[in-house]
């Protein structure tokens, strides 16, 4: 045989051949990871670290694979005593989000390169996040099916499950929950971190996430936290609506109008914290109760909250009038800075938008969102990528397609709170934006008011609040301030060895 014709035969059969193919597929793998060695600064303390990037299995009951699931995975290196240091166990929402938004933006080594208010800057990229929890805790960031890289798995059958199939397996409050929970047990055996303090941590859908996981992994995994964190919290199962939905509204409505300067000078000048809670106080004691009296209000009385409303949402008497005092999130964002002909964010009131037309009862796009999807996506695929090492042809999905999603029986709110009440080493905190029309922060503090409606908890329930929006981290003083409170919050969770889970009895 001629070399030229070998060399033919050979490229035919090295094209034919499964390696060759393998190279071509565009497939994730199913197990695998591998570790990069890495140094950080924070809090002016410089110290070693290492990220562990994989896939890892979701498993049947029968034990075949039915999906995969990637995570990132960060341990500060020379721990003398592992056994006592925090994991925790990080999610974002959508539900069809992948962990990219607090992974390089919050809590971990890395942060996007943004300006001081969370825009983006070019060229894009990383830098180092000098207010990282790592240095106090472990992190994992997990990627649910369908996002970032985890993906469904064919059957044993070698096919793909229908879509009622997918959904009955992961797509919905309570399946998402249930088959996390397991893998979540699988990580934690594989990592030996079982007798580490565990916390969850949860943004936005991610809430009714971890909501929902501080049960199951209690009930069905058998697996004790001593924390969860709810980061611009939904519902959570606890629900507001009719009068309530409105009136909550209110109060994120002042703290926009106040940051555009769109108040009365009397407001205006005073500090954003400093007017809330007289806001909030009329919010609770006027304002929803005229809401409750609907058309029957006397015109004397719609009259006078229609003014107090005005004066604290910066719209005109007239417009909170012609709404029945009642003013949907989206006609706000058009309308506080109509004259302006500019719209504000919906998850971050901060950023504006421009619209085709100054009428209208809504704008045209999410202002902010288009801003994040600016910075996070090449953010995200270049540090995994050449920082991480992390290769592969399979697209990184910013929001995965997971609907439809079944929202139905979302007892998350109760299964947090019986989570809590069993287990006495359990606190939950909130964290939440002033600017965040999506997920309000009076709507937070209204669902930690109900999450215990004993009040016989509250002393393991908190709130925190900043002048930021749904990512309040995105501002550099938040990033600073929200890490923060995340230590300390961990710092108060965390029992002495001599301390035993137990309720003491009243006399």
């Amino acid at each position: 045989m001629k070399f030229k014709q070998y060399i033919k035969l050979f490229s035919v059969l090295l094209l034919l051949s499964p390696f060759a193919h393998a190279e071509f597929e565009r497939k994730i793998a199913i197990d695998e990871s591998s570790t990069s060695k890495h140094s950080t600064t924070v809090n002016g303390k410089k110290f070693d670290y290492t990220a562990t990037v994989g896939t890892q299995p979701v498993w049947d009951e029968e034990g075949n694979p039915t999906a995969t699931l990637f995570y990132t995975y960060y341990q500060r290196s020379k721990v003398k005593d592992r056994a006592s240091r925090p994991l925790l166990i990080s999610f974002n929402g959508g539900p069809g989000s992948a962990s990219v938004w607090m992974h390089v933006a919050y809590t971990g080594p890395k942060v996007l390169n943004v300006d001081s208010e969370g825009y983006p800057l070019q060229p894009y990229g990383v830098k180092t996040n000098e207010f990282s929890i790592l240095d106090t805790a472990d992190i994992v960031f997990v990627n649910p099916v369908n996002t970032g890289y985890s993906r469904v798995l064919p059957n044993k059958e070698g096919k793909m499950p229908s879509k009622a199939e997918q959904q009955k397996m992961f797509f919905g409050v309570n399946a998402d929950v249930k088959y996390l929970a397991d893998w979540i047990n699988t990580f934690v055996t594989r990592m030996n971190r079982w007798q580490s303090p565990k916390y969850l941590i949860g943004e936005s859908y991610g809430t009714t996430r971890v909501s929902g996981l501080a049960l199951e992994l209690q009930a069905r995994q058998w697996m004790y936290l001593n924390g969860v964190i709810l980061v611009s919290p939904t519902e959570i199962g606890i629900k507001r609506e009719g009068p309530v939905e409105a009136a909550n509204r209110l109060p994120y409505f002042a703290a926009t109008a106040w940051y555009h300067k769109a108040l009365a000078d009397d407001l205006q000048n005073r500090d954003l914290l400093e007017i809330l809670p007289e806001i909030e106080t009329f919010t609770v004691q006027e304002y929803l109760p005229a809401l409750a009296k609907g058309g029957f209000i006397s015109a004397e009385e719609k009259q006078a909250i229609a003014e107090k409303v005005s004066r604290f949402s910066g719209l005109s008497v007239q417009e909170v009038l012609r709404n029945n005092l009642d003013i949907e999130a989206s006609y706000f964002w058009k309308e506080i800075l109509r004259d302006r002909e500019q719209t504000v964010g919906r998850l971050d009131s901060r950023y504006l938008g421009i619209d085709e037309k100054a009428t209208g009862s809504r704008p045209d796009y999410n202002a902010e969102l288009t801003s994040w999807l600016h910075s996070f996506t090449p953010a995200i695929n270049y540090y995994l990528r050449e920082e991480l090492n992390y290769k592969t042809d399979i697209k990184y999905n910013m929001f995965g397609n997971v609907h439809p999603w079944d929202r139905s029986n979302n007892n998350t709110g109760e299964q947090l709170r019986l989570a809590m009440a069993q287990n006495p080493y359990l606190n939950v905190m909130i964290q939440s934006g002033y600017y965040d029309g999506a997920t309000n922060y009076f709507d937070a503090k209204y669902t930690l008011w109900q999450l215990d409606p004993s009040g016989k908890m509250k002393d393991r329930l908190s709130f925190k609040g900043y002048k930021s929006g749904h990512m309040m981290y995105l501002r550099y003083e938040d990033l600073k301030a929200s890490n923060q409170d995340i230590r300390e919050f961990m710092k108060a969770t965390l029992p002495n060895k001599t301390t035993p889970a137990k309720y003491h009895s009243k006399k």
